[in-house]
């Protein structure tokens, strides 16, 4: 019987490796980097020397496996038959390149599309976010549960911005709207973070469009270990194609339908 077990153990080093080189890039210069899709979509010097130690450390350990990652890319459509690893070097990476602490490596395997290992490490602080399929979500070794909220009015919301202007301003108007009917509303910048953070029932529920495989391959394994509803781009089309949403089990009805009549389906 296939254990992911031993892969999670294998993001979790690889991960750690990753961190403390993007660390070390971050204390010694002076962040240089590139624009990608947009003038706020940027990708640093460190994205891609950690994605390449990624990379380079998955070929020594696991050798022929296809690997995903934000910067150098992968299988077509980002799925390969069998097991594939998807890598995002730095999630976050503008709040890296300002120095804000909020950011992460993100390592997660794949079998035939579907996360089953994965592991968050937090550079700033060390911390590792960890899950294997059917085994349980962890922090740093301690179990993690989502919240136990049952109250819609009374829950944290998560959420995040595209990069193209024109498709912000949809989005602000679909969270101004959310304002009202939620405790509050909270932008961190970091995708995988933020699911880890539904895990951990830090936020209530998490809702985002536009994001890449890797940036919720791992998060969305352990937000969904963690107990959280999670719906993945393609799987809920009156939220958007391309959606990804996290949410705790008492509150994820009432978020989604909340959502649709926000507008978030539509932007």
């Amino acid at each position: 019987m296939f254990d992911p077990r031993p892969l999670v153990d294998i993001a979790t080093a690889i991960g750690r490796e990753a961190g403390a080189l993007v660390q070390r890039m971050r204390a010694s210069a002076v962040v240089s980097f590139d624009t990608k899709s947009t003038s706020t979509d940027v990708v640093t010097a460190a994205d891609r020397a950690s994605e390449q130690l990624v990379r380079t450390r998955l070929s020594e350990l696991r050798p022929g496996e296809p690997i995903l990652g934000e910067e150098e890319g992968g299988p077509d459509g980002g799925i390969a038959e069998g097991l594939t690893w998807v890598v995002d070097p730095i999630d976050g990476t503008v709040n890296y390149l300002y120095g804000i602490p909020w950011y992460s490596v993100s390592i997660a395997a794949q079998l035939d599309g579907e996360s089953v290992a994965g592991a968050v490490v937090e550079p700033s602080t060390g911390r590792v976010w960890t899950a294997a399929r059917g085994h349980g979500a962890f922090l740093d070794g301690t179990p993690l549960h989502v919240s136990a909220t049952t109250d819609l009015s009374l829950s944290l919301l998560g959420y995040g911005f595209a990069y193209r202007p024109e498709r912000r301003q949809r989005q602000a108007d679909t969270w101004a709207a959310m304002s009202t009917r939620v405790r509050d509303l909270r932008r961190a910048g970091a995708a995988s973070l933020d699911l880890c953070s539904v895990a951990a029932g830090r936020l209530d529920a998490y809702a985002e469009h536009g994001l890449g495989r890797w940036d919720w391959a791992a998060g969305g394994l352990i937000a969904s270990e963690a107990g959280a509803v999670v719906r993945l781009p393609g799987s809920s089309p009156e939220l958007g194609e391309d959606a990804t949403f996290a949410a705790a089990p008492g509150i994820a009805d009432a978020m989604h339908d909340a959502l649709v009549e926000s507008g978030f389906g539509k932007v």
